[in-house]
């Protein structure tokens, strides 16, 4: 199997051309390659494919082989390699995925795309979409937003968005201190989600700039997790921690996040990267 190695802020993931190849078992596939012993070493496997909604589909499994319903750092790959490899011309394109058509615009220097604008869509806030389960019926049918929850022996408040995905946002005084590999499992098999989830940990640095870690279901701590600082935004504008126009620091680094609240959509702004080409014998 013929791949690319790609990365959005560290966030990287192995990256197949559906169009040429085949793979039997997507989910073994993403177990395999993402080992980062005994495979290439990622947070999963993206599938790129043909799609008659769209200009291109975009596949993704997490590093457990499970499906993943759309990733932020993972779509602006999916862009930078349709168009460095002259899968496309255009600098503006449309990618299918389990959460919808996502829409994206690329800035080209020196014939390569070096950043990548996603229009994420409308962040969903009632909690039966995202899926979260606190309460009885009353609550399941207001968003929550600042909620005080017990996870392990602690209280803490929390609000829930789904962009596409799952997302649990968790404001912490300690943000690099923080246990991560303790408490970011508490959150994803949490049985108030049901589907697991996705836990941003942050620190609002000032109006306009928040820090976040995060714990991805699926695949641990990641170094950058583009719907969940989209997620963060939202949060930030919501509990009147931030506007509307945010960056976001990761692990990785920087992303550039602003939440039309007029359109009720989301922008996402970030580089994508790629390491390197190669074959692997599944």
């Amino acid at each position: 199997m013929r791949f690319t190695k790609m990365h959005g802020l560290g966030n990287d993931y192995i990256y197949v051309n559906c169009l040429k190849e085949q793979i039997a078992n997507p989910s073994e596939a993403a177990i395999r390659v993402s080992d980062r012993h005994f495979g290439i070493g990622s947070d999963g496997l993206i599938l790129i494919r043909p799609s008659d909604k769209a200009d291109f589909q975009m596949e993704m499994y997490n590093a457990d082989g499970s499906q993943g319903a759309m990733c932020g750092n993972g779509i602006r790959c999916v862009a930078k390699y349709v168009y460095d490899y002259g899968l496309t011309d255009k600098t503006q394109i449309s990618v299918e995925t389990k959460s919808g058509i996502k829409y994206l615009d690329l800035t080209v220097r020196d014939g390569k795309v070096a950043l990548v604008r996603v229009d994420m869509g409308a962040p969903i806030l009632e909690p039966e979409r995202i899926p979260v389960r606190i309460g009885g019926v009353s609550s399941a049918e207001k968003p929550i937003i600042g909620e005080a929850v017990s996870v392990g022996e602690d209280i803490f408040s929390i609000t829930c968005v789904s962009m596409g995905n799952p997302h649990c946002v968790v404001p912490v005084k300690d943000v690099d201190g923080l246990e991560i590999e303790k408490t970011g499992p508490l959150f994803e098999n949490h049985s108030m989600f049901p589907d697991r989830v996705n836990t941003e940990f942050v620190r609002v640095l000032d109006h306009d700039t928040v820090q976040m870690r995060v714990w991805e279901r699926g695949s641990g701590e990641t170094l950058a997790c583009g719907t969940g600082a989209c997620a963060v935004a939202v949060a930030g504008a919501l509990n009147g921690w931030t506007g509307n126009k945010v960056t976001v620091k990761l692990r990785g680094g920087d992303l550039q996040i602003e939440w039309d609240r007029g359109k009720n959509t989301v922008f996402m702004t970030g580089p994508a990267t790629t390491v390197f080409e190669g074959e692997i014998i599944l």
